[in-house]
C-alpha cells in the first residue's frame, strides 16, 4: 500500500495474495482511508487492458455520433434510468436537496447509462423493482458497443466482489459477510463525456455538480492525462484527485456509510470546468460502475459499528427503494 499524488494507492492482488496477517494489515489500514476520506485508487485488480481499450473506443464512438442518432438511445419512457442522457438533463446537486447553499444548475456532461446484466425472473409489483430492472435500449447502438459494455460490466461486478471482501476485512468482518446482499446486484454502469466547452457556463454551473454516490462503492476509471475531478477534504478544502495510471478510483458511497454508521465516509464530490488555458483541449471521459445491493436487501447500521454512545444514525433503508428515489431527484 503506497500513496501517489497524496492520494491512496491499494495493491488488490497483494491483499489477496499475502498471509492472514497481511491481510489484517491490510484492512486496518483501508478502515483508516475510509474513515478519514471515503476515496483511494486501486491497482493490481487484473482487468485486461484490451478490454478496457475496446470499452473506450466504443463509447468514444457513441459520444462522436450525431446528436439525433445518439436520442435514438433515449430512455424507453420518462424516469428510467437507462439509456441516453442529454448534456444539461441532470443536476447532480440536488441529490443533496441543495445541502451546499449553491444554484442548482444542469450539469455540462452526457452519459450513457446501462443496468443490470442478468435479469431478474419471478418478481412482480414493486414500483422501485421495475425501475432497477428499467429496460437498456441496447437495439440503438451499435453490436460492438453493446458487446463491449456487458464484458465491462461483467468484469466491473466481479472486481467490486473482490473490494467488497477487501472492505469485509477492514470491518473487523468475515470476508464472505456481504455476499448474501449481492445474490443479484442492481448495480448500473456509466460513461460520461464532458463536452468542449465552446461557450461559457453560467455562473455556478459545472460538469458535475457536488454529490455523493448512493450505493456502497464506486469504481470510476478516469481518462488519462484527464482533470476535474474533486473530493471535499474533512477541512472544507477541495481536493483534486489525479488520474493514475493503471488504476481505478474506489469512493465509499451512501450505503456504505449508512452500513458503518458514520464510520466510513461517503465524501461528496464534483467535476469542475477545465481552465480556460485548455480550451480546444478540455474534453473529458470517465466510465463509472456503481455497485447497488440486491433490490430488496435491507441496509442498516452494522451491529460492530453501534455502540451505547453511538447508535444508529439511519433508519434502515430497502436498496431499490432509495436508489429510486436518488436518482429521481437529480433529473
Amino acid at each position: 500500500m503506497t500513496a501517489q499524488h497524496d492520494f491512496p494507492l491499494v495493491n488488490l492482488h497483494e491483499f489477496e495474495t499475502t498471509s492472514s496477517t497481511g491481510r489484517l494489515e491490510y484492512g486496518s489500514r483501508v478502515d483508516t482511508i475510509c474513515r478519514r476520506s471515503g476515496f483511494l485508487a486501486i491497482t493490481g485488480h487484473g482487468v485486461p487492458a484490451d478490454l478496457i481499450e475496446t470499452m473506450w473506443d466504443e463509447t468514444r464512438k457513441f459520444f462522436d455520433l450525431p446528436l439525433e442518432q445518439k436520442l435514438k438511445a433515449r430512455p424507453r419512457q420518462p424516469g428510467d434510468p437507462y439509456g441516453y442522457f442529454t448534456v444539461k438533463s441532470e443536476a447532480l446537486a440536488r441529490s443533496r436537496a441543495g445541502m451546499d447553499g449553491g444554484p442548482l444548475l444542469p450539469d455540462l456532461k452526457e452519459s450513457f447509462s446501462c443496468g443490470p446484466i442478468h435479469p431478474l425472473t419471478g418478481r412482480e409489483g414493486a414500483d422501485e423493482l421495475a425501475f432497477c430492472y428499467a429496460p437498456t435500449p441496447w437495439s440503438a447502438v451499435s453490436p460492438a458497443f453493446h458487446a463491449a459494455w456487458i464484458a465491462y460490466y461483467d468484469a466491473m461486478e466481479k472486481l467490486a466482489e473482490r473490494i467488497m471482501r477487501l472492505f469485509a476485512c477492514a470491518l473487523g468482518l468475515p470476508e464472505a459477510y456481504f455476499n448474501p446482499y449481492f445474490r443479484a446486484p442492481i448495480s448500473s454502469l456509466r460513461g460520461l463525456n464532458y463536452p468542449e466547452q465552446d461557450t461559457a457556463p453560467q455562473p455556478g454551473q459545472i460538469r458535475a455538480g457536488a454529490h455523493s454516490d448512493y450505493g456502497t462503492l464506486t469504481l470510476l476509471l478516469p481518462q488519462q492525462g484527464s482533470g476535474g475531478l474533486e473530493i471535499l477534504g474533512p477541512d472544507g478544502q477541495w481536493q483534486a484527485v489525479p488520474a493514475i495510471p493503471d488504476a481505478f478510483v474506489i469512493n465509499i458511497g451512501d450505503l456504505m456509510a449508512l452500513w458503518t454508521n458514520n464510520r466510513w465516509v461517503s465524501t461528496v464530490h464534483r467535476v469542475v470546468n477545465p481552465p480556460s488555458s485548455r480550451k480546444g483541449q478540455d474534453r473529458r471521459q470517465s466510465l463509472a460502475f456503481f455497485q447497488q445491493p440486491d433490490w430488496d436487501s435491507t441496509i442498516e447500521a452494522l451491529p460492530n459499528c453501534v455502540s451505547t454512545g453511538h447508535p444508529p444514525v439511519f433508519s434502515p433503508v430497502r436498496s431499490g427503494t432509495y436508489l429510486m428515489n436518488k436518482f429521481r431527484s437529480t433529473q
